[in-house]
């Protein structure tokens, strides 16, 4: 009698534990979100102050995910840019861009590999993000911290991010002529939209 007793009360017992794992982990998973960018809705636009004038440019997303845990603030993910697809609107320097600079035959891609951001980021009640993570450009890695503006409307996210380039600093090489100076910096202004997929995405992240 006693043997039913104590193997009722372990029953009991292991129900209540696997009642508060499932809670737990529902509630863990709340908090893992996905960021999918749709590279159809985002404009990549770049700008380097020049001797009488600004030159202006674009390049095109070609893929972006981004998975966070909002409790911690561990980030991952993958941001792809194509280096190939810069142009200013002049073939000329265009061309010289891409052969002198970029030199995007060797380097065709620049990624974005988040890490962290701020730990307890609430998208709705706090709509700047501070977003950290490794941009590799021309070959090279480089730690960043961006704060990303978000609107959110139901799981959709836009977002508009500006940040400087530090190019010739990064190892790229400076334009300029004995005429035409070129600044050092690279002025960039991303706006993108993407949907917010709740729980953690299931594919593995390219590389």
């Amino acid at each position: 009698m006693k043997v039913s007793w104590e193997n009722g009360i372990l029953k009991k017992i292991k129900v209540l534990f696997l009642i508060v794992l499932g809670v737990a982990t529902q509630a863990l998973r709340a908090q893992e979100m996905s960021y999918e960018l749709d590279p159809a809705k985002t404009k990549i636009e770049f700008s380097v102050p020049a001797t009488m004038h600004t030159v202006h440019g674009t390049f095109q997303l070609k893929s972006g995910s981004i998975q966070f845990d909002a409790a911690t603030g561990k980030a991952d993910g993958l941001v792809v840019v194509d280096v190939k697809s810069g142009q200013t609107g002049n073939d000329g320097r265009d061309r010289k861009m891409h052969r002198e600079v970029l030199q995007s035959e060797r380097y065709p891609q620049a990624t974005f590999r988040p890490t962290r951001l701020n730990q307890g980021a609430d998208l709705k009640q706090n709509p700047t993000v501070q977003v950290s993570g490794i941009l590799n450009i021309h070959g090279s890695d480089h730690e960043v911290t961006l704060a990303v503006p978000v609107q959110q409307t139901g799981d959709e996210l836009t977002t508009t991010i500006r940040f400087v380039i530090p190019y010739t600093e990064w190892g790229l090489k400076n334009p300029s002529t004995f005429i035409l100076h070129v600044s050092n910096q690279a002025q960039m202004e991303i706006t993108t939209s993407g949907r917010l997929v709740h729980g953690k995405k299931n594919d593995a992240t390219p590389h």
